[in-house]
């Protein structure tokens, strides 16, 4: 079943979608998607890294996609806006990330495909590298979860819960940097952030629970994997752009029936 190329890129979608999908809820709810796009654009310089030092690209992506995330966290609140910080290192990153890629004497390498994604050249290792990933951001959000909503409600809440804060805030940013790393064969870096966003979103104007919602978002983010593979494959479309698009108009169509149900309310 694996040797079809289409086989391995919808399990490699659906795997990212799993993993996307309950971190993307508490990126939305936090109000950090620029912090998730400055965290994906820095793994372009972990890419350049990766094959400098001949190591896997999945290890100098995380590393470097947490070390970026880490550094945020640090400098927050230190005389700077967050907004700035972010677009200072996230531009600053991916800028350094792809003059380093031009230094790599005797390497081929297809920029397009870590900037936007491919996802049909998805091997059997890339496979089980994006799904132990993913297996690990779920388990992680899963084990942390009320801690995590309660330090995302309320802080002043969550210490006198014995919650630290801080800590659940080292947890996202450890999920997100393993999301990142594993995505980038999938969206590329520069449409991470979307992936995570976008279904996540959609899914808030129907869900009734957070639980609800993280489950509807990887049930919309499935489908745009599954569907934009499809539409890709039919029309002759880049694959990652195309699962993208079809979360968009699903997010568009979500938005519209949600609000004409509370009009009609």
């Amino acid at each position: 079943m694996l040797d079809d190329f289409m086989t391995r890129a919808t399990l490699a979608g659906v795997g990212v979608a799993c993993a996307a999908a309950p971190l993307g809820c508490f990126v939305v709810w936090r109000r950090m998607a620029y912090f998730g796009d400055a965290t994906a654009h820095a793994a372009i310089l972990g890419v350049a890294l990766s094959l400098a030092l001949q190591v896997s690209i999945f290890v100098g992506a995380i590393a470097v996609a947490l070390a970026m995330a880490l550094t945020v966290t640090l400098l927050s609140g230190r005389g700077y806006a967050m907004d700035t910080l972010l677009g200072v290192l996230a531009h600053s990153a991916l800028a350094f990330g792809l003059v380093a890629v031009s230094f790599l004497s005797g390497i081929r390498i297809d920029l397009m495909a870590y900037l936007f994604g491919d996802i049909l050249a998805v091997s059997r290792l890339d496979l089980l590298v994006i799904w132990c990933g993913a297996a690990l951001v779920v388990a992680l959000i899963a084990w942390r979860w009320s801690a995590l909503l309660t330090a995302t409600l309320n802080e002043e809440l969550a210490y006198a819960h014995g919650i630290d804060p801080r800590r659940e805030q080292l947890i996202l940013t450890l999920a997100l940097a393993i999301t990142v790393a594993v995505a980038i064969k999938v969206v590329g870096v520069l449409l991470i952030a979307a992936l995570l966003i976008i279904p996540a979103a959609a899914a808030r104007g129907f869900a009734r629970t957070p639980e609800a919602m993280a489950v509807t978002a990887a049930v919309i983010g499935a489908i745009s994997a599954v569907t934009g593979l499809r539409a890709a494959y039919i029309f002759d479309t880049p694959a990652g752009p195309s699962i993208v698009c079809v979360a968009a108009v699903m997010f568009a169509v979500f938005s519209v029936i949600s609000r004409t149900e509370r009009a009609g309310q």
